[in-house]
């Protein structure tokens, strides 16, 4: 028996606000970079990148990039991007 592989794209999952919600802070909490900016990418990508790339004046190519698994957005774009896909950045003690 031939075993069949499917791509997935987490993007197709996150439907909701709520499910957005979950995943950017599951992102945040492990403190990567990287993780935190492809995590972005996968919402943008969720929501629109064309209306994300509107909304925020930039180039549709350049957030690909920026919030690709290689990618290192400025916080200038992060905080755009945030804005564009309806959440904030938002400070909270961290616990020791």
């Amino acid at each position: 028996m031939v075993e069949k592989f499917y791509d997935y794209d987490p993007a197709d999952a996150l439907k909701t606000d709520e499910a957005i919600e979950v995943f950017l802070n599951d992102a945040f909490e492990t403190g990567d970079a990287q993780y935190i900016a492809r995590a972005l990418g996968v919402v943008a990508r969720a929501k629109g990148m064309t209306k994300i790339a509107n909304e925020t004046g930039l180039a549709r190519e350049q957030l690909y990039k920026s919030l690709s698994e290689q990618g290192n957005p400025t916080l200038a774009t992060t905080l755009a991007v945030l804005k564009a896909i309806g959440f904030e950045l938002t400070g909270k003690r961290h616990a020791a």
